[in-house]
């Protein structure tokens, strides 16, 4: 398993020179198709016409025209923009998302700045689909997410440690991710596939949960757009953005006959490179008539996730060490859209329990994480870093409950040009219970912000609060690979989910440009 350790002194070295790499792997690939060079092992073809002119590859679609020879298929994109936030946070190198559109911590005072990867992560990335024998192939996908501006893999963990022990204040955007592990940072798999069998594959796989997350959403899981996009602990996660990704683990898919139904398990634990000890999801799904629909259904134990210290951990905790939590993530999704001439509807609903692990130890006890980042957790008190600084009660007193809808359309006004919009709503229980600290209660004891930024919300994360984004945006295709999209999402916080912020709302405007190939 690659370590996201392993690449921190060298990632930007190492992604130039993919990058250099890869653009000539693509000249060479359409000097080949161009040359008249057989598209697939023993069947020479006429080259096809998105080639006889950069302009008609540039009108043709990834899909009617790939970069592919003997069944190998070099593709990805790049997304570059830039906009203003009423509330922003400041750029990261290594975040995913760049930036923070959705209200964050970190929220604090208006800005342009520019937003990498609004529509979709700017990555790289190849797959290979190799007839064996009559109806079996032999398939798989690597791929990796970066960031153009600053040439960086996309690391959640690594935000997080490069804004350890910073006051709340001062720190950029950050956010822990399954979104490690530098060159496989998105998945990495390989198996094999038969036409009416389905597909077997091992290795790193997206969740079903955020597979469905970016089917069933009108912004495709933009990071600009969509709450259930930017953020994986809502979204595709099912509680925990950790568990968006599965990294060693077995992926089985019927998809036939309009009906899907698979199963993915992950491998080994802690000790395998997961980010739990176990977990394991299940989708079934149909199509019928322009109506398209999948449940899941995901449990998870004894799953990670990582935060960074706002001061100085306390002794004899590492300066450089990140705080974990461990806990029991069950999680649940229904995701429906319906197309009709040229607008289509989406909806869905996600609830996710969280509760205490199963195996939490006496004490405090430091490992790695999510690809080599040192993280503390245990059941020790406040003063040692425990388990959310609760004693052995651990960071659920009761279990938590976040419920997830959203709504919203897509109408193509022109053949390249689409309107998108959609509102989303989470609401999380009250699950403080009697065990934080004495004299809390969730009643009546919201904060207000003072003088500058004063923390606000309720007195405690634990307390009831609700989550609301709403977002539009305009998509237009000049060509079939150039997307120019602008838009806008506002997002609030209100109740337990708002506690520690500087501001409760954030209205982030996003303008920018998506290459495909």
């Amino acid at each position: 398993m690659w370590g996201a350790g392993g690449f921190r002194g060298d990632e930007m070295k190492m992604l130039k020179s993919i990058l250099l790499a890869g653009g000539a792997l693509l000249a060479c690939a359409a000097v080949a198709q161009a040359a008249d060079l057989p598209t697939k092992k023993g069947a020479p073809v006429a080259p096809p016409n998105c080639y006889a002119t950069f302009w008609t590859w540039l009108d043709s679609s990834a899909a009617d025209c790939p970069l592919s020879y003997w069944g190998i298929t070099f593709y990805g994109q790049v997304d570059v923009g830039g906009g203003y936030e009423t509330n922003a946070a400041r750029f990261n190198n290594a975040y995913p998302q760049g930036v923070q559109q959705l209200v964050s911590k970190q929220s604090h005072g208006g800005t342009w700045q520019g937003v990498p990867n609004g529509l979709s992560q700017s990555n790289i990335g190849v797959k290979w689909k190799e007839q064996i024998v009559p109806d079996w192939f032999f398939i798989g996908d690597v791929n990796f997410g970066f960031d153009l501006y600053s040439l960086q893999f996309a690391n959640g963990p690594r935000s997080l440690e490069e804004n350890n022990n910073l006051a709340q204040i001062n720190q950029s955007a950050n956010g822990d991710s399954s979104r490690a592990y530098g060159l496989i940072n998105s998945r990495a798999y390989a198996g094999f596939s038969n036409t009416t069998l389905g597909s077997l594959t091992y290795g790193r796989h997206y969740a079903f949960s955020t597979d469905n997350d970016n089917l069933y959403d009108p912004f495709g899981g933009a990071y600009d757009f969509s709450l259930i996009g930017n953020s994986s602990t809502l979204g595709g996660g099912l509680g925990d953005t950790e568990l968006a990704r599965f990294n060693d683990s077995i992926r089985y898919l019927y998809a036939d006959h309009n009906v899907r139904v698979g199963v993915l398990s992950q491998v080994g634990g802690w000790s395998a490179g997961n980010n739990s000890q176990y977990a394991v999801q299940g989708d079934v799904g149909f199509d019928w008539q322009g109506f398209s629909v999948d449940g899941v259904y995901s449990w998870a134990k004894d799953a990670v996730a990582l935060s960074a210290w706002n001061a100085l951990p306390p002794a004899p905790i590492a300066a450089t060490t990140l705080k974990a939590t461990i806990e029991n993530v069950e999680g649940g999704q229904i995701a429906a859209k319906y197309k009709w001439d040229r607008f289509t509807a989406f909806g869905g609903w996600q609830i996710e329990r969280l509760s205490d692990p199963s195996d939490l130890p006496a004490g405090v006890v430091t490992r790695d994480f999510n690809g080599g980042y040192l993280a503390t957790y245990g059941t020790g008190s406040s003063a040692t870093g425990g388990q959310g600084g609760f004693g052995a009660a651990g960071a659920f007193p009761v279990p938590k409950v976040l419920n997830l809808f959203w709504a919203g359309g897509r109408y193509a006004v022109l053949p390249n040009v689409d309107l998108a919009g959609a509102f989303y709503h989470v609401h999380q229980n009250d699950y403080l219970g009697t065990t934080e600290v004495a004299g809390v209660t969730c009643a009546a004891n919201a904060k207000s912000a003072g003088g500058g930024y004063a923390p606000q919300g309720s007195a405690s994360s634990k307390c009831a609060g609700n989550e609301d984004a709403v977002s539009g945006m305009v998509d237009w295709r000049p060509y079939k690979r150039l997307d120019v999209y602008g838009g806008v999402m506002v997002s609030k916080v209100t109740g337990g989910l708002a506690n520690g912020f500087f501001v409760s709302s954030n209205v982030s405007t996003t303008a920018g440009l998506r290459f495909s190939f």
